[in-house]
């Protein structure tokens, strides 16, 4: 079985279907805040995934339109 990566979450960004930049976070935390930063950024999805018994699953996508407007935030 492979081992556990030191930084068990990762966030694939994409923009038009191209593919940004991929991450990895050591916590679910940071691999969150990274998804909010970049789509308010330009970035269209962010995928999320996460390491769990010996190899990467899909978590989650979000959709920059299912953000909440960041004004409404402050």
């Amino acid at each position: 079985m492979p081992t556990k990566p030191r930084k068990p979450w990762r966030v694939i960004l994409t923009q038009g279907g191209i593919q940004l930049v991929e991450i990895e976070h050591t916590s679910k935390a940071k691999a969150y805040d990274h998804v909010r930063m970049g789509l308010r950024s330009g970035a269209d999805t962010a995928q999320v995934m996460q390491w769990e018994g010996g190899r990467w699953w899909h978590f989650e996508t979000v959709r920059s339109d299912e953000l909440p407007d960041q004004h409404a935030e402050q």
